[in-house]
């Protein structure tokens, strides 16, 4: 079966979904337009066609808009293809999807948890080739003295920034 994608709306703007038959391949957070976002979600998933959401797609963009409206939505039941992501990165991905709502971490205790300490470069690394932003909520990791860093979709550090303060985790941070 042929990945498939959607746009659909969020308080951050119009967001892009992929999807397989094993669940969520691609999340893309808002570009400047729709034409922009359908093409970075396809630079990663080129065979994936526009398809109506239903079933696990359906529940995810439920479940991210909500979240995204505030509500405490814990996304981590959501079902996430990571078939063709590299091991050491689907460890991390893993990882970061069990930070809770409202809270944060950092890119040296994820490093911890993984039974590594000098590896938070490498722990930034996956984290910034993650396919499935808000599912799994790289959002939520920090720079070693709790600043915001490294975040690459549009809007860069003031869209980590939004979400954050969205989900009510900004409060302890210097803005």
């Amino acid at each position: 079966m042929t990945d498939q994608l959607a746009l659909f709306d969020t308080a951050l703007g119009r967001c892009g979904i992929a999807w397989s038959e094993r669940g969520i391949v691609g999340v893309q957070l808002p570009e400047g337009s729709d034409d922009a976002t359908r093409a970075r979600l396809l630079r990663r998933r080129p065979n994936a066609r526009e398809a109506a959401p239903d079933g696990e797609a359906l529940r995810a963009i439920e479940g991210m808009t909500a979240l995204l409206r505030g509500e405490r939505v814990d996304l981590t039941d959501v079902a996430v293809d990571m078939e063709d992501v590299a091991p050491f990165h689907r460890r991390v991905l893993e990882l970061a999807r069990t930070i809770p709502v409202g809270r944060t971490s950092t890119y040296g205790e994820l490093a911890k948890r993984l039974g590594d300490p000098s590896s938070a470069r490498a722990v930034g690394e996956a984290l910034g080739r993650n396919p499935v932003p808000i599912i799994v909520p790289c959002h939520r990791v920090l720079g070693a003295s709790g600043k915001l860093v490294g975040f690459s979709a549009h809007g860069g550090l003031e869209t980590k920034r939004r979400m954050l303060i969205i989900e009510r985790a900004l409060l302890e941070l210097e803005l």
